[in-house]
């Protein structure tokens, strides 16, 4: 657990290649306090997962192999996969990623753009760079690109055992796929593309995927029509509560259509939302009534929640799910799908699904940002910002922002009813992910969460600390964060929790729309919690 690591080194024999122990320091007031505990690997994790890289585990159904005929079997569904990334299987990435595979000049530009090799001390296998090599000289050893030559001295570089494989299985569920990398990369390759087709092997070669995206992820939505588990009849329940509940608590009526065919918008949510925070979908009700919206929620299979996890570790999980749920939104009659505060879902229901779809299949679909900026800048309803006094930032979700380009609603929402907003250094598409992203904020097997919070989360929790520096250590005042994105909103929660940053120092954090209702004229009550 010393000294460099190069890609040779993923089949060193051991318990553990490197671990935690020397983060680097949080802004004031946290360069003082000690970290939170980073639990070390249990005897029996070692048996029954492959904590081998770091000690942490994301891939919870992949064992370690006992006799040689299970690690050679495992070797080669490995090899399999990967002989058909670069075939005409692979026909949406494979372009992209054979440029990246063949043209990386290794200046390392994208390390320092990485917030998790920032955020580990600069540990090596963090680098992005890394990951595509030890993927480069596993597959030059095997298929010889670069010919005898260049078969024979990867072989010797890189040691094509189980230990290589399965370490570089977890490498791979230690990148956020927020894509900062491709951003900076001066010939414009995209080393995520390594992050994810190694998942994709795991996946789909090798039947290994981690349990809170697969078994309880994609295959559940497939069965139950969403991530969360919940059927029609609760999520009617659900609507109805909140609809009650909400017009109470603003002492006016609430009214949320459902299953209202031919509507003009059908609001798509993340269903995480109602469980865990059903302030926001009550939120996009209350301003989207005020607004006049001709709109409805649907309760239907595969029509209630927007995710696709598929997008992030498995391209035939994700075609399902994406292709059904266009099949059920057609049958609702909408003219248009508006999807609500999440990030993965704007990716997966306005970029990913279009590339399964036949064009006669295609939705369409937009963001609800332009349309909640239009209500603010239009004057379409009465706001009254005094009522947001607290200090605000903005949290860009990687998806929404960098990978879409949805920057300004945001902002101009929140300069306009926000007095004391301020924005993150960097910010926009420069901004770093929360550390949730790719599945992260949804994975809490042994460690993992101990990762995220503390390691893919750091940049941001520093990023936050900066921006409310003047008032940070004042527990009487709240300082707000603005994220809007379920699988940031769940992260940024995790960390503020692990650090005891509410308890401590009033840290709080939500949607957008939650502070658009609070700045609602002629409301006696405020609609944020932590006002009340």
């Amino acid at each position: 657990m010393s000294g460099i690591i190069a890609p040779k080194d993923l089949g060193r024999p051991g318990e553990q290649l490197f671990g935690y122990d020397s983060l680097p320091p949080l802004p004031a007031p946290y360069d003082r306090q000690p970290e939170p505990e980073f639990a070390a690997v249990k005897a029996e994790w070692r048996e029954k997962y492959c904590p081998g890289l770091d000690g942490c585990v994301a891939v919870d159904t992949m064992r370690p192999p006992v006799s040689d005929e299970e690690k050679k079997a495992f070797v080669e569904k490995f090899f399999q996969g990967l002989g058909k990334l670069f075939s005409d299987a692979n026909s949406g990435v494979r372009q992209p990623l054979e440029l990246s595979f063949a043209y990386c000049a290794k200046c390392n530009t994208c390390s320092e753009a990485c917030h998790i090799f920032r955020a580990s001390g600069g540990q090596e296998p963090h680098r992005p760079i890394f990951r595509a090599e030890v993927l480069r000289k596993l597959y030059r050893s095997r298929f010889g690109r670069g010919g005898a030559l260049g078969k024979a001295l990867s072989a010797s570089e890189i040691d094509a055992s189980w230990e290589t494989i399965s370490r570089l299985g977890e490498l791979a569920y230690r990148c956020n796929l927020c894509r900062r990398c491709a951003q900076v990369c001066p010939l414009g390759l995209d080393n995520s593309l390594f992050a994810k087709e190694i998942r994709k092997i795991f996946s789909q070669e090798m039947g290994l995927a981690p349990t809170p995206l697969h078994a309880k992820g994609s295959m559940l939505q497939l069965k139950a029509g969403s991530s969360t588990g919940i059927g029609k009849t609760a999520f009617l329940d659900m609507v109805e509560f909140l609809a009650d509940d909400t017009g109470e608590r603003l002492g006016q009526p609430v009214k949320i259509p459902v299953d209202k065919k031919g509507a003009d918008i059908l609001l798509y949510h993340n269903a995480g939302e109602f469980v865990a925070w059903p302030e926001n979908p009550a939120a996009y009700a209350v301003l989207f009534n005020k607004a006049g919206l001709d709109w409805t929620l649907s309760s239907e299979i595969m029509t209630y929640d927007s995710v696709n996890y598929g997008i992030w570790y498995d391209d035939t999980q994700a075609k399902k799910i994406a292709l059904q749920q266009a099949e059920a939104i057609k049958a609702l009659g909408v003219r248009r799908v508006v999807v609500g505060e999440c990030g993965h879902a704007h990716k997966a229901a306005m970029v990913v699904a279009d590339r399964f779809a036949r064009a006669e299949e295609r939705l369409p679909v937009e963001s609800s940002f332009p349309i909640l900026a239009d209500m603010v800048t239009k004057k379409q309803i009465q706001f009254d910002p005094s009522k947001n006094p607290f200090p605000v930032t903005l949290h860009d979700p990687c998806n929404l922002v960098r990978q879409m380009g949805v920057v300004k609603p945001q902002r101009d929402i929140l300069r306009a009813l926000c007095p004391s907003f301020r924005e993150m250094t960097p910010h926009g598409v420069d901004n770093y992910c929360c550390g949730g992203g790719s599945g992260f904020a949804i994975m809490n097997s042994p460690n993992f969460s101990a990762y995220r919070n503390q390691v893919s989360g750091r940049m941001k929790f520093a990023q936050i600390l900066t921006a409310f520096a003047p008032e940070m250590t004042d527990p009487h005042l709240p300082k707000y964060v603005c994220a809007p994105c379920s699988n940031c909103k769940g992260t940024i929660r995790e960390i503020f929790h692990a650090y005891k940053a509410t308890d401590q120092y009033n840290l709080q954090y939500g949607g957008l729309v939650e502070i658009m209702v609070n700045a609602l004229a002629g409301l006696e009550r405020p609609y944020l919690e932590f006002l009340d």
